[in-house]
C-alpha cells in the first residue's frame, strides 16, 4: 500500500491544538512554585517518597524539551546507605578542596554552612546524559554540541519545580567530582553526569534562599541583565513589575 502523500501546509492538521494562556490561578501556582523553589540541605524528614510521588517528578522531568528530542538523562535512584556513604565521603573530600580555593575570610563563612543531605534525604538521584543517544550528534548539535547538556539541565529543572509543587524538597550537590560519582555508581566514561541531588520531604523550608540569608551571596537586580541588541545595552523599562 502506497504512503499516504504529505499534507500540504495549508491542509487542516488534527496534530495541532489551539494555544491559549493558563488561568490566571494556574498562572499563579506556576509563579508561586518557580518563587518558592529552594535548594535544600539540611531540613529533610526521614520519610520516603511515594512510589507515584516520585514517578509524577520523573515523569515532569522526562517531558523537559531536549534538543532534536534527543532526551538524553538517566536517572540513578540511590538508597542504599553504603553507596550514600561513599557519596558522602567525595562530598568531604571535595569540601575540603574548594575551602582551600576561597580567599581566607571566606573560609570561617564557608565551613558554617550546611551543603549538602546525602545521608539525611531517604533519596539521592544522580541525573546523567547520554551523549550519544541517537547518534554521535543528532539533530541541533552540530553547531552547539553541548545543547545535550543544556537540555539535561532542563529536566533537573522540570524535577525541582515538580518536586516543589509535591511538597518535596531537592538539593543539588555540586561539591564532589564526576569521577568519583562515575567509580560509585559504575557509570560508563561516555556518560555525563550532569547532577547529585538529595531528596526527600521536608518541614519547612528557607523563605529566601539559604545562601541569601546567610549573607553568601544576593540575588543580582534583574534589570542589570537584560540587554537589547548587543552585549551591555541594558534594554529600557525593564524593571520587573
Amino acid at each position: 500500500m502506497a504512503a499516504d502523500a504529505p499534507k500540504s501546509p495549508d491542509e487542516p492538521r488534527d496534530d495541532l491544538a489551539p494555544v491559549a494562556a493558563f488561568s490566571e490561578a494556574e498562572r499563579a501556582a506556576i509563579y508561586r512554585v518557580i518563587h518558592a523553589r529552594r535548594d535544600v540541605r539540611d531540613e529533610f524528614l526521614p520519610d520516603d517518597v511515594p512510589r507515584e510521588v516520585l514517578l509524577r517528578i520523573l515523569d515532569a522531568a522526562h517531558h523537559a524539551p531536549s534538543v532534536g528530542f534527543m532526551q538524553p538523562w538517566n536517572f540513578i535512584l540511590v538508597r542504599n546507605i553504603e553507596k550514600r556513604r561513599a557519596a558522602y565521603e567525595a562530598f568531604l573530600r571535595a569540601c575540603d578542596a574548594e575551602e582551600q580555593a576561597l580567599e581566607p575570610e571566606r573560609r570561617s563563612l564557608y565551613r558554617s554552612l550546611k551543603l549538602q543531605g546525602i545521608l539525611k534525604a531517604p533519596l539521592n538521584i544522580c541525573v546523567t546524559c547520554d551523549r550519544a543517544r541517537f547518534g554521535a550528534t543528532g539533530l541541533g548539535r552540530s553547531q552547539q554540541p553541548d545543547t545535550d547538556i543544556l537540555s539535561t539541565a532542563c529536566a533537573v529543572q522540570n524535577l525541582w519545580l515538580a518536586a516543589r509543587a509535591e511538597g518535596v524538597g531537592v538539593g543539588w550537590v555540586s561539591i564532589v567530582r564526576a569521577d568519583d560519582l562515575r567509580q560509585i555508581f559504575n557509570i560508563p566514561s561516555e556518560i555525563a553526569i550532569i547532577a547529585y541531588l538529595c531528596v526527600g520531604y521536608v518541614a519547612k523550608a528557607y523563605r529566601s534562599p539559604e545562601l541569601e540569608v546567610k549573607r553568601w551571596a544576593s540575588r543580582l537586580p534583574l534589570e542589570n541583565l537584560i540587554f537589547e541588541d548587543r552585549w551591555g545595552e541594558l534594554a529600557a523599562s525593564t524593571n520587573p513589575p
